[in-house]
């Protein structure tokens, strides 16, 4: 029986921050530092277009924060941010503790609920045993606390549910999922791992999309044969018809006495 790995102590905690551009990822990061490592901008445009790690002393712990790309971030295609976004592993090297999800306060869009899912589509589900939420905005919850405006949306309370717990001690929270977990990391060959399935749904996607096109050509090639056989058909009817009306006016008595009368005179 494998014996769980334990924390080191004096070892860093590292947090990945992920989420869309806009929402505060960068911010989120300084605020962890309680410093300005990561350039902030107020609009709603990118600003991080690489992954960044800073690492500061907070508290007593050694603590690394690792920066990503806007999920997006209009400025790279998908598989441009999913390959930025990859680079984190090597920066959290021998692998995060946590990913800290950041969304905002307010109605949760599909390309929140993409968000997700992209997310788990990059680190697979062992992702979700390291992940938590983290609301940004916090002003922005009116006077009513988290479990209430979680409520009032459905798509947001399933999430919620999966990951989410109210990060008012967030280093004590984190240390109690890493515990939890037997001080486990989340690792490249977690990525790795994550990296196959992609690949062996992406095989099976192209096979299923193989036959269906063997069976669009089989039905072209049906299609055309056909329509093929139907034009030598009407072109051999044509050329036996031009071919009996010739002979039948070779043969015709009347054309020839015509002909001889012609010929005559």
């Amino acid at each position: 029986k494998a014996v769980p790995e334990q924390q080191d102590p004096c070892e860093e905690l590292r947090i990945v921050l992920l989420g869309k551009t806009g929402v505060g990822k960068s911010a989120t990061g300084n605020t962890i530092l309680d410093e300005k490592f990561f350039k902030v901008n107020l609009s709603s445009s990118s600003v991080t277009k690489v992954c960044w790690k800073a690492t500061k002393n907070v508290n007593s712990t050694k603590v690394a924060v690792i920066d990503t790309t806007g999920l997006f971030d209009p400025s790279f295609t998908i598989e441009e941010m999913v390959s930025r976004i990859k680079l984190c592993i090597p920066l959290s090297t021998p692998g995060p503790h946590v990913f800290l999800l950041v969304l905002q306060p307010g109605h949760f869009t599909k390309e929140d609920r993409d968000t997700v899912d992209i997310f788990l589509k990059i680190f697979g589900e062992d992702a979700n045993k390291h992940t938590m939420i983290l609301f940004t905005h916090g002003d922005k919850f009116e006077g009513r606390n988290i479990q209430e405006f979680v409520a009032d949306n459905p798509d947001l309370k399933i999430l919620f549910k999966k990951y989410a717990m109210q990060v008012d001690q967030l280093f004590e929270k984190i240390h109690k999922i890493n515990s939890e977990h037997g001080g486990r990391r989340y690792t490249s060959e977690m990525l790795e791992k994550a990296e196959i399935a992609i690949q062996e749904e992406k095989q099976r996607i192209l096979m299923e999309n193989e036959e269906q096109r063997s069976r669009e050509l089989e039905d072209l090639k049906i299609k055309y044969e056909a329509e093929a056989l139907k034009q030598a058909i009407t072109e051999l009817w044509e050329r036996k018809e031009r071919e009996a009306r010739e002979k039948a006016e070779r043969n015709n008595t009347y054309l020839k006495v015509i002909e001889c009368s012609i010929l005559q005179h």
